[in-house]
């Protein structure tokens, strides 16, 4: 299971990065643009992929790693 603990240790760990809040979740941003959100609630990570990483990464396990089911999605935005 992914916690916030994890994530960010990861996240922090990059260059510039910033934790702040993003409605009810936590995001993670470099120069103000977020690359990753943390929801506590469903305790799962969205992460900005391109498209070609997301094709890879889902398609390993389409049960863990999927492209949000909305124009999100179409632009890389993928769940973990």
């Amino acid at each position: 299971m992914v916690t916030v603990e994890k994530l960010r240790k990861l996240a922090l760990s990059f260059p510039e990065t910033t934790e702040e809040p993003h409605f009810e979740k936590t995001s993670f941003r470099v120069k103000k643009k977020i690359f990753a959100t943390y929801d506590d609630k469903l305790k799962r990570v969205t992460v900005k992929l391109s498209e070609i990483d997301q094709d890879i990464f889902s398609s390993a396990d389409k049960s863990a790693i999927y492209p949000v089911k909305n124009k999100w999605g179409k632009q890389g935005w993928t769940i973990i």
